[in-house]
């Protein structure tokens, strides 16, 4: 997916039917997500991460609970998005059902931390691949790539991009440890950029004038909104490409190679196009191609 597909997400959100409950509590989402893949009967290597997996028929993800479409703590207490049936398409290619993975609540700052410390086996949480994080820890995927934007009030007519912030005097929300929230500081005064450990505050901090916009992937965003009661919209300008990974122990390229594979196999069974139709499908229907595998270091 490149910007012109983005674009093309940016556009939707002018026409979302804003139904969900107010941002900053927990959304019920109409559907659990898509029904779950097919346990696999796999044999694996000896000694290999996905052997060890396999044996203890579990799987930990660490992944969010608070972004709408891709990773929501429902309320009978289970994840629901994107990111979560992603999860099930892996441990279900390693012979984990569903009911066989535990998902820990994982914000941006402490993804790292989590894989490296050994509290997870994989991170599955809008998790943009960069230069930076693999110097701890190993990404295999992506499998979807986002692009930044704006959320803003509905009736905002100042802030139209990233250029127009400075003029505004806008301050700016994000979350620590983000991609976004670096990259944003090309754009606004440090003084004017605030971080959270979650976007649902940073979306509360704007519901209630405390900010003047929020920044992250525009999918992530779209959630966002359409929790809002029309209260938000996106700005639909789109700054930068986000390819999502997943996130593994460093250096372990054969787990990198398995997950690589798990995921072209589930675009030409369907599993993939039914994960993304159940969850973020309901906002942006075009099913996204699933990007180019990266190099398994």
């Amino acid at each position: 997916m490149r910007l012109s597909h983005i674009t093309r997400i940016a556009a939707v959100a002018a026409a979302l039917v804003l139904t969900a409950t107010a941002c900053g509590e927990q959304a019920e989402l109409s559907s659990p997500g898509a029904s779950a893949p097919p346990v696999a009967e796999a044999t694996f290597e000896a000694g290999t991460t996905m052997a060890k997996l396999n044996e203890a028929g579990a799987l930990r993800v660490g992944t969010k609970f608070d972004q709408p479409l891709f990773g929501l703590k429902g309320l009978d207490g289970n994840p629901v998005g994107f990111d979560i049936e992603i999860a099930k398409i892996i441990a279900a290619k390693l012979g984990i059902p569903a009911d066989g993975i535990t998902y820990t609540e994982t914000p941006s700052k402490i993804r790292e931390d989590v894989i490296a410390n050994s509290q997870v086996d994989v991170v599955v949480a809008t998790y943009t691949i960069n230069d930076t994080r693999k110097e701890r820890i190993s990404f295999a995927g992506p499998y979807y790539v986002a692009g930044q934007d704006l959320m803003v009030a509905t009736d905002n007519t100042t802030i139209t991009g990233p250029d127009t912030l400075k003029a505004a005097n806008a301050r700016v929300c994000s979350v620590s440890g983000s991609t976004p929230a670096k990259t944003i500081e090309q754009y606004v005064d440090p003084a004017n950029i605030v971080l959270f450990d979650v976007y649902s505050k940073c979306a509360d901090a704007l519901r209630n004038g405390q900010v003047d916009a929020v920044t992250t992937d525009n999918v992530i965003l779209l959630g966002l909104i359409d929790s809002s009661q029309a209260a938000f919209k996106l700005v639909g300008a789109p700054f930068t490409e986000e390819p999502y990974g997943i996130g593994i122990t460093k250096g372990d390229v054969a787990f990198c190679e398995f997950v690589n594979t798990t995921l072209t196999e589930a675009v030409a069974d369907g599993t993939y196009a039914a994960a993304w139709t159940a969850t973020a499908g309901k906002v942006q229907p075009e099913v996204p191609e699933l990007p180019a595998a990266g190099t398994c270091s």
